[in-house]
């Protein structure tokens, strides 16, 4: 008897990713993988923050897994998938390459997404409404010293959860989400992109990096945001009919495992 795995990709209009943090501990680039072999899309937007460019200036670290989250991601381009890349702040060094296309990947500063039905949809990183980011580098690098010692905190904490047989689980983005100030500091972000969305005369706005994926309406705008590859492991995906959802790819790996002991294998006799 012959044991044949079937598998098709679930194709999307368009799918969003950001805030990746290649060249991080914390990147969850084994999940990204997975998710990218399992969707296919005729355009993929990189709203930035793809490869972590703060971190790689003070330390390298690259293992396999990045080098592969690349190499997906430009074979995906080879292959006719219209992949436009949108630097962030992490990955600014990108920027002065924008109106440039290397390897098939399109950099733009920002783009114009149009579904299907005609509505507009701004696509910026998103860092330029941040404050801290735009007039106060200095604490935006400090902030990021402390970012990295909570997602490391947050890798060992996932170790362990693993070992246990549990699937994984961000204890930085439970904590972030429960302190007052940043609770208050993604409302306000939040509301200043939207804001942005309607001065360009956009019907919305796809952004990133706060890492805190949503889609909701904001006096009148669409806001979404596809939030991250580090904490929430999250993608904005659009349909065919212009439907938007965020996949939560963690929890889908989750169930997809629950899953397996209930599925049979589909079998073959063997001629």
């Amino acid at each position: 008897m012959t044991v044949i795995e079937r598998h098709q990709p679930a194709r999307h209009r368009a799918i969003f990713l950001s805030d990746i943090h290649l060249g991080t501990r914390g990147c969850q680039a084994e999940l990204l993988l997975d998710f990218l072999k399992r969707n296919e899309s005729e355009t993929l937007y990189l709203v930035g923050d793809i490869v972590d460019g703060w971190r790689l200036k003070r330390w390298w670290y690259w293992p396999q897994a990045h080098n592969d989250v690349v190499q997906k991601i430009m074979r995906k381009a080879r292959k006719g998938t219209n992949v436009i890349y949108i630097p962030g702040n992490h990955d600014e060094a990108a920027r002065q390459y924008c109106q440039l296309t290397f390897g098939d990947v399109k950099v733009e500063e920002e783009a114009i997404h149009t579904q299907p039905d005609g509505r507009k949809l701004l696509i910026i990183h998103g860092d330029q409404f941040d404050g801290i980011v735009r007039y106060a580098r200095w604490l935006a690098i400090l902030g990021d010293w402390a970012y990295s010692v909570a997602l490391r905190i947050n890798t060992t904490f996932n170790w362990a959860r693993r070992k246990l047989g549990l699937p994984y689980w961000s204890l930085s983005a439970y904590l972030k989400h429960r302190v007052k100030n940043a609770v208050q500091f993604i409302d306000n972000y939040e509301h200043a992109v939207a804001s942005e969305a309607r001065r360009r005369g956009v019907d919305g706005v796809v952004c990133g990096h706060i890492h805190h994926a949503e889609i909701r309406t904001i006096d009148g705008i669409l806001y979404c945001n596809d939030g991250d590859w580090v904490e929430s492991c999250t993608a904005l995906v659009e349909d065919f009919d212009g439907r938007l959802r965020i996949v939560r790819w963690a929890e889908e790996v989750a169930r997809r495992d629950a899953m397996l002991p209930q599925l049979a294998p589909v079998r073959l006799a063997a001629e």
